[in-house]
């Protein structure tokens, strides 16, 4: 059986290999490992391994592995990828270091609002809908101008770039053109003044076409850490 270290080393060449293939020299990709439901010693053994990015869904469950692994907070960059709830956002405030699920200016307001003083500006993405499912959060793209410019606004936060989690799709080709349209949506931010500088798009399942479209953060869980409890 591989351990977390050796799949960690796997993930991360499987990275390598798709930038090299599909955008040689443009950007570099940085890998968030994805440690919802894993136990705090399968994070202690990626962050041994050098890992140190690491995305949470359930804030509950990441102020306790944060708290299991409190002699560890200066190696490690905790990022919250899951929907954030109004009555959460001053815990998320207090102990992240990004969130990435940001689709409402109430939310985003709050996060400035109870950000502590001594805290380095909060790292904030938006997360857009491209694939207008019903079902997932995200905001609108044709929305996403006001709150961006909106939300770049704010003290106390810093507004990286856009996240999307697409609906899944086989094949190359179709799962390209999700994330092509939210690097248009990023280009177009930047054309209007925006200094964005983060793509958080890709998972397990779509890292080549992540990646192949500008992806600087991709979000991997399973092949890292195995199947979640």
């Amino acid at each position: 059986m591989t351990s977390v270290t050796e799949r960690l080393q796997q993930v991360k060449a499987h990275i390598h290999r798709a930038n090299s293939s599909f955008a040689p020299g443009v950007h570099s990709v940085t890998l968030l490992a994805v440690s919802k439901t894993q136990p705090a010693s399968a994070v202690r053994e990626a962050a041994a391994a050098g890992q140190r990015a690491f995305g949470e869904n359930y804030v509950q469950e990441a102020l306790d592995k944060m708290a299991s692994l409190a002699d560890l907070r200066s190696q490690i960059e905790w990022h919250l990828i899951g929907p954030l709830q109004s009555n959460k956002t001053r815990a998320v405030a207090e102990a992240f270091d990004w969130v990435h699920s940001v689709d409402r200016l109430k939310i985003a307001q709050r996060l400035s609002e109870q950000r502590p003083a001594g805290l380095p500006p909060l790292n904030v993405c938006l997360q857009v809908n491209v694939s207008g499912e019903a079902s997932k959060s995200g905001v609108a793209p044709d929305a996403l101008p006001a709150l961006a410019h909106a939300v770049a606004a704010l003290p106390n936060l810093r507004l990286r770039g856009l996240m999307s989690i697409p609906e899944p799709v086989n094949g190359l080709d179709a799962q390209r053109a999700p994330h092509r349209a939210l690097r248009a949506l990023f280009d177009r931010l930047n054309a209007d003044g925006l200094a964005l500088d983060t793509l958080s798009m890709g998972m397990s399942a779509d890292l080549d076409a992540a990646v192949a479209e500008g992806a600087t953060i991709v979000r991997v869980g399973t092949a890292i850490f195995g199947a979640r409890a």
